[in-house]
């Protein structure tokens, strides 16, 4: 039994003892009936109109838990369509007292959520505005009449998040090319014209809009500035080659060059006028020293036609180099030849400096070949040898390729110009082809040369016999005994009747035997009588001694004289 229940029955026996009191009262007094029934008729009326009280009130109380029971449910439904949520689902067998009070706690807690969304929609598109403001950009479209579902605020924040990001990227952009403008400026001793440069150079960083079209506008005014800062190093760059060629031309002294080395840089407004003055100077002081000025531009000409392999006949073609009169007329001219020989050098400059390559290459090669042709190079130490043939041998492998290169630009020049390419007045090959034949015939007759002093040489060892070529070193001489000098005298004799010459181990002078020569025919060697008076030298022993690089020396002299015995037999 539940405990209002008991409470209830003893709220009945409670009831029925206070009846029970007041008839043993009424008893007691000795209320007559009647009257007794008229007071049992006021307590029941109390009693029936107090319970009906509480009944109605009790009534009362169902009545708005059933309406704030109605109501929440109709908000609940409001909001869950705001919200964007499932409709709210009750669970089953609550009571009325249950059920009004967990749909108003529902109610409760998706208002509070409504509020924050809608505060939160308020703080975002705050700081939308303040964005837009900065990036001069469109709202964010979001509508404000209704409570944003958690996806749109979602996209919100990121939306919010991207705008920041472009922001930041803008500024660092827009600081950066502030900084360019303005040392471009201050280098250019330029100074804000337009509205817009004032609100780049001199206004706040914060205060400037970072729209797209201003960043444009901003990137704009930096290209132009970095034309204009361009174009005056350019123009600094030509005075300063103007200059520097008129100091050369005019041999100006170092001192003054040294002195003039702060403005020989940069390309400030300050440096620009100095250059230009410097310039100005130098030209009417070029006309003053006119002469001299065009033999250094004539010097400069002739480097360029040097350089440009120009013939005789090309060169004569510019007569203002041969005329002695010197006048401005003819300095104008001298320059503007320098200008178009200089330019079409620049154009060409591969093609020339693998001319002047081949050149090079082709002298060393012949130096080379001119070595290789010279007995002395066997003498010499050092590993020489050697580094000469590996260079001659580098040269053959080199030359034939440059030499391909060359032609394959030569026709490329040739093509482009609509003309023949000439080094000297000569096509590049034609010249080619006749170093090569000058080499070839330089190396015939070096070869018929040789031929000639090597017959010659036959002819002289026939007739006076050969001598060796090699050197013998010098002995100290000994003291010889009495046998010794009867066998070097004999030796001696013997020595005399052959056909040769001996070298002194002393004083290194040729001793001849005092006979005559004889005929080529051949024939008995006659036998040689020796002068009493003349008395005897001690000759030591004769020891021939060579090195590697007299080898060849020695088997040559061998050889000849085989060849000589040869033909005498």
């Amino acid at each position: 039994m539940r405990k209002s229940e008991v409470l209830a029955a003893e709220s009945v026996a409670c009831l029925n003892k206070a009846l029970s009191r007041l008839k043993d009262i009424w008893e007691e007094i000795g209320i007559p009936e009647d009257q007794r029934l008229q007071r049992t008729s006021v307590v029941k009326t109390h009693i029936k109109g107090l319970l009906d009280m509480m009944i109605a009130e009790e009534e009362s109380l169902k009545e708005r838990l059933l309406k704030s029971i109605s109501i929440c449910r109709k908000e609940l439904d409001s909001l869950c369509k705001e919200l964007h949520l499932s409709p709210f689902e009750e669970e089953e067998g609550n009571t009325i007292l249950q059920l009004e009070k967990d749909l108003r706690m529902r109610v409760e807690v998706m208002l509070k959520q409504k509020k924050e969304r809608m505060q939160e929609m308020k703080a975002l598109q705050e700081q939308d505005q303040d964005l837009c403001d900065i990036l001069c950009s469109d709202l964010y479209i979001i509508d404000t009449d209704s409570v944003p579902s958690l996806d749109e605020l979602e996209k919100f924040r990121l939306h919010i998040k991207a705008l920041n990001a472009e922001k930041e990227k803008r500024k660092a952009e827009f600081a950066k090319v502030k900084h360019n403008i303005v040392l471009y400026m201050e280098e250019l001793d330029l100074t804000p014209d337009t509205s817009f440069e004032r609100d780049v150079v001199c206004e706040e960083e914060e205060a400037f809009c970072l729209s797209e079209d201003n960043i444009a506008a901003l990137h704009e005014l930096l290209q132009q500035l970095e034309h204009q800062r361009a174009e005056s190093e350019a123009y600094c760059s030509t005075l300063r080659r103007q200059i520097s060629t008129l100091w050369d031309r005019l041999q100006v002294p170092q001192e003054e060059r040294e002195a003039f080395a702060v403005h020989m840089k940069g390309a400030r407004a300050k440096t620009r006028k100095a250059l230009q003055e410097e310039v100005s100077r130098l030209e009417e002081l070029k006309l003053q020293n006119i002469r001299n000025v065009v033999n250094g531009i004539r010097k400069e000409l002739s480097s360029y036609w040097d350089k440009c392999f120009f013939s005789n006949a090309q060169r004569q073609m510019f007569t203002p180099y041969y005329n002695d009169n010197c006048t401005e007329e003819i300095l104008q001219l001298h320059e503007n030849e320098v200008y178009k020989m200089k330019q079409y050098y620049e154009r060409h400059r591969e093609l020339f400096e693998g001319i002047q390559k081949w050149e090079e290459n082709w002298k060393l090669f012949m130096e080379l070949e001119r070595k290789a042709t010279d007995p002395t190079r066997f003498t010499n130490r050092g590993g020489n040898l050697l580094k000469e043939e590996k260079q001659r041998a580098k040269l053959q492998k080199t030359l034939p390729k440059l030499e391909e290169e060359l032609k394959l630009r030569i026709n490329a020049w040739e093509h482009e110009q609509k003309q023949e390419f000439l080094v000297n007045g000569r096509k590049f090959l034609d010249h080619v082809s006749e170093q090569l034949e000058l080499h070839h015939v330089e190396k015939e007759r070096e070869k018929l040369e040789r031929q000639l002093k090597k017959n010659k040489l036959i002819e002289e060892e026939m007739l006076y016999g050969s001598v060796p070529k090699t050197p013998t070193k010098r002995r100290v001489p000994v003291a010889n005994t009495p046998s010794k000098v009867r066998k070097l005298n004999a030796t001696s004799i013997s020595s005399t009747t052959s056909n040769s010459t001996m070298r002194s181990a002393f004083s290194g002078m040729v001793c001849h035997s005092p006979v005559s020569r004889p005929l080529p025919s051949g024939g008995k060697h006659a036998q040689s009588v020796r002068t009493p008076s003349r008395s005897v030298v001690k000759h030591p022993r004769i020891r021939l001694e060579h090195n590697k690089e007299n080898m060849l020396h020695l088997t040559g002299s061998i050889l000849t004289a085989r060849a000589i015995k040869g033909y005498q037999t």
